[in-house]
C-alpha cells in the first residue's frame, strides 16, 4: 500500500477527519451549538473521507493497475473494478 500513496499525506489527512468528527461528537453535546452547524462539519468530514478515498484510488491506478497493464496480469483488472465499485459505493 504504501508504495502506491504518500502515507504521509493520508495520514494528515485523517487526521484531519478525526478531528471533525471528535468536533462533531463535541457539538452534539453542547446546547448552543445550532444543528445546520453540526450538519455543516458532517458534510466536510464527509467530503474530506471522501478525497482520501479518492487519493487511494488514484494510487491504486497508477502504481498496481499499471504495473498488472504492462506485466500482462488481467486478475488485477478485476481487483480494480471491485476497487472502484467500493470508491462508488462511498459517495
Amino acid at each position: 500500500m504504501s508504495q502506491c500513496i504518500d502515507s504521509k499525506t493520508l495520514h494528515n489527512r485523517i487526521s484531519r477527519v478525526i478531528g471533525q468528527i471528535q468536533a462533531i461528537d463535541r457539538m452534539i453535546d453542547d446546547d448552543k451549538t445550532e444543528c445546520e452547524d453540526i450538519l455543516s462539519l458532517i458534510s466536510a468530514a464527509k467530503s474530506a473521507l471522501n478525497k482520501v478515498g479518492q487519493i487511494v484510488l488514484e494510487g491504486h491506478i497508477t502504481h498496481c493497475v499499471r504495473d498488472a497493464i504492462k506485466n500482462g496480469r488481467d486478475d488485477e483488472l478485476e481487483n480494480f473494478a471491485k476497487a472502484i465499485e467500493r470508491f462508488a459505493n462511498m459517495q
